[in-house]
């Protein structure tokens, strides 16, 4: 496909993922008041500790712009299964169709693996606020700007997503042809140590734990790719074998 044909797919693409987060928001905005009493529950739950933890709106549009901010995280959320479609379709233009019917069995890993690592975020949430707002000094009042507090969870929960989406886009890219399944494997120790890396980074509390368990599943979901990714590398290669076969048989070579 030409430079100007990708940058025009690519347009049309983030197009349309840009008009599904829309959607999404709106329906994020008819959920925020349900929505922003779950996310603020981690600070409630410790307004009656020594520390006094609160949040706080520092400004007089800074409810509305918190509405707007939680609105498109929402819809980040609810439509990421009409955004990653996108993401797939861009990434595999040039399929024949039936490997296009793969498109399924992305979804259906693609979706819940970044689904799970939401999840997990969240599950780990009230341990790191707990564990931050601890070095709070005693009979002192913790006033928690409430955009910064969105901005904190919003980075977590989109980080561990997208590190559970890995897999799914180095299978991607290597039925595609762009990456080999054994180069993946060859990079297997550098792959091991950016998963904790990325770990570190992600998990704010910086103890161990934490780290462990959003590392320790990426690592094991990158060998399940290297995986599926030698096996797409063997079916290629005896496809090809097949038709050279094919072809010598055809000309009498």
């Amino acid at each position: 496909m030409p430079l100007r044909a990708h940058l025009l797919e690519l347009r049309s693409r983030v197009g349309r993922a840009a008009l599904g987060l829309l959607i999404g928001a709106v329906v994020g905005w008819l959920l925020y008041d349900v929505v922003f009493q779950v996310l603020q529950t981690p600070v409630v739950a410790l307004q009656g500790a020594e520390q006094g933890t609160q949040l706080n709106f520092p400004g007089v549009m800074a409810p509305l712009d918190m509405q707007v901010k939680v609105s498109l995280f929402i819809g980040v959320l609810i439509s990421s299964p009409w955004w990653l479609y996108q993401l797939w379709a861009f990434i595999t233009p040039g399929l024949t169709h039936r490997e296009r019917l793969v498109t399924v069995g992305f979804l259906s890993a693609a979706v819940p693996l970044f689904l799970t690592g939401a999840f997990l975020a969240w599950w780990l949430l009230p341990k790191a606020v707990g564990v931050l707002t601890a070095f709070t000094p005693p009979d002192a009042l913790n006033l928690i700007n409430a955009q910064e507090y969105l901005t904190f969870v919003m980075r977590m929960v989109l980080a561990f997503g997208a590190g559970f989406l890995l897999p799914v886009v180095m299978v991607a890219l290597t039925m595609v042809g762009v990456v080999e399944g054994r180069t993946w494997l060859r990079g297997w120790r550098v792959a091991v140590m950016l998963s904790f890396v990325f770990g570190a980074v992600a998990t704010p509390t910086g103890d161990v734990l934490s780290m462990l368990v959003l590392a320790v599943p990426i690592v094991v979901l990158y060998f399940a790719a290297v995986g599926i990714g030698t096996l797409l590398d063997r079916r290629r290669a005896r496809r090809a074998a097949e038709e050279d076969a094919a072809y010598l048989a055809e000309h009498g070579g």
